[in-house]
């Protein structure tokens, strides 16, 4: 009855903070003929995102589609992802882009969807094997999404499920994928790791587990395979029959009987797929794990979350515009900001996302000493009290001074980077515009393994000042005008925009400006697990 009581209060508290902060008065002026390009153009990125999620969600086309399911009658990976995931979970994809363009070739989704939603109320982090794409076979650019699935994993301490359907590795770029410590035995180490942290690996066989992807299964806490189409074995019958002359069928090699009665690689034997996922969906009850509960009520902001999509088409962006953004995505647009007159190119200061507290670092410009001084003790400050951080990049215009590289700007940025390299709460990092020279650091960049890495559509990141998106802003109008996938790849051939990097699991997704809100929000309500 007391904790009821306490917790009642807490809430009421928590509410009584938020209506204490100051309200951002941040209107837009549509009439604006910049307002108007930046919509144009902002909607026809839009469109263009859109197109290729689409493609990335369908696999390996309609001619993988009809072997998968027609010949082989095996469900698809999406369709197995909502037999697994509650009813009603929230589903954040990682690396929906990833292998599109790439130098060997386009491979949607890098042939396995990854994503985080909720089983029997716990969020938990998927990663299936898509077999339409390449028969579910790796390629470099899979092992690199399955081990940021696993650091994702380690990071937000998530369990973790593997469904496997792969007939192992792509052998003609075998170079690429087994010697180096990045990559293929890597995924079998982190699973072990993670495992031996109490985090929980769980696979579930629902077609074929050979050569080096046999392990996965077999080294999981519990594993649960599918009659006849579930196999798993190093070599298949015709490597049997070469090395020793000897005729076997898969299943007499690596069936389900022959894995759960006889070598015990297995746990549990799956009269069908659905069957599979309920028992795997059984086996997450018996984790007892707690689970973090974010506030039921809390308040929406007094702006239009669509207004971001408008922001996101500007060729770049003014403090004014970091603070329209922040107005747009915090409950009741309500912000404190912490040394307001102290270092003018990042804003700091706390907010709440759907009832959940948030330290804010937003730049709007290349950081002088105060910035990155400040930036530092904010980060400290949210580090002490348990408070999860945000970072915002955005470089602006990038106006660099004589001052700019001097000892005591890089000493402050490099106490900002140890800081956060430090500190032990959950971290999300959104670039939303540009990200120049070393804000990428300062600023909680990939290399520093925040706990989720997003980008807007129109974002790029470089070690040097680059052109400004009129270039891109141009010849948007001709992919619009396009329905070929292929002509889509311009979009690929800059290294540093978001597009490319997202294709080469350099962050985590690409997501649409209006729905920022709801993407952080989700992202902390699965961080906040990290500390329970």
């Amino acid at each position: 009855m007391l904790g009821s009581t306490l917790l009642k209060c807490m809430h009421l508290n928590s509410s009584f903070r938020l209506l204490s902060f100051k309200v951002l008065s941040c209107e837009i002026d549509y009439n604006k003929p910049e307002s108007l390009k930046a919509e144009k153009n902002a909607k026809q990125t839009k469109q263009i995102l859109t197109y290729l999620s689409e493609f990335a969600k369908a696999g390996g086309g309609a001619k993988g589609i009809h072997r998968h399911t027609i010949k082989n009658k095996k469900l698809l990976v999406r369709d197995r992802l909502k037999l697994l995931f509650d009813p009603d979970s929230p589903f954040l994809e990682i690396g929906l882009f990833a292998g599109l363009f790439m130098d060997y070739g386009t491979i949607p989704t890098a042939g396995t969807v990854t994503g985080i939603g909720k089983i029997q109320g716990q969020f938990c982090i998927v990663g299936a094997s898509d077999a339409t794409v390449k028969g579910g076979t790796f390629y470099p650019i899979t092992v690199t999404k399955q081990i940021r699935m696993q650091q994702v994993a380690l990071l937000n301490r998530l369990t973790c499920i593997y469904l496997v359907d792969s007939g192992g590795a792509f052998l003609p770029l075998q170079a690429d994928i087994f010697p180096d410590s990045n990559h293929g035995g890597r995924v079998f180490y982190n699973e072990t790791v993670m495992s031996s942290l109490h985090i929980p690996q769980i696979a579930v066989v629902c077609g074929s587990s050979t050569a080096g992807g046999a392990y996965c299964p077999t080294m999981a806490e519990e594993a649960i395979i599918v009659k006849q189409s579930g196999v798993i074995f190093l070599g298949g019958p015709p490597l049997v029959k070469a090395a020793t002359g000897e005729i076997v069928s898969e299943q007499d090699l690596g069936g389900a009987l022959m894995h759960c009665s006889v070598s015990g690689c297995t746990d549990y034997f799956a009269e069908n797929e659905e069957d599979a996922f309920e028992m795997c969906r059984e086996s997450v009850l018996t984790l007892n794990r707690h689970q973090y509960s974010k506030p039921t009520s809390y308040q929406e902001p007094l702006y239009s979350q669509n207004d971001l999509l408008l922001i996101s088409g500007k060729n770049y962006l003014c403090k004014e515009d970091m603070y329209v953004i922040l107005s747009r995505i915090l409950d009741g647009s309500m912000f404190k900001e912490f040394k307001t007159k102290f270092g003018s190119n990042l804003i700091t200061g706390f907010g709440f996302i759907h009832g959940m507290l948030v330290g804010i670092l937003a730049n709007c410009n290349a950081l002088t000493f105060q910035d990155a001084q400040k930036g530092a003790h904010f980060i400290q400050l949210c580090d002490k009290r348990n408070i999860p951080l945000c970072f915002l990049q955005n470089s602006g215009q990038l106006v660099l001074d004589s001052n700019t590289n001097s000892n005591d700007v890089l000493k402050s940025r490099a106490k900002m980077v140890a800081a956060h390299s430090c500190c032990k709460v959950p971290k999300i990092t959104l670039c939303i515009s540009d990200c120049f020279e070393d804000d990428n650091f300062t600023m909680c960049g990939w290399p520093f393994q925040p706990n989720f890495f997003l980008s807007w559509p129109l974002a790029n990141i470089s070690s040097r000042n680059i052109e400004s998106k009129t270039k891109t802003f141009e010849f948007l109008n001709k992919l619009m005008e396009s329905k070929n996938i292929d002509d889509l790849e311009i979009l690929f051939e800059n290294n540093t925009s978001a597009f490319s990097r997202a294709s080469h699991m350099l962050c985590d997704g690409i997501i649409s400006p209006e729905d920022t809100r709801q993407v952080l929000a989700l992202c902390l309500e699965i961080a906040m697990n990290k500390n329970l």
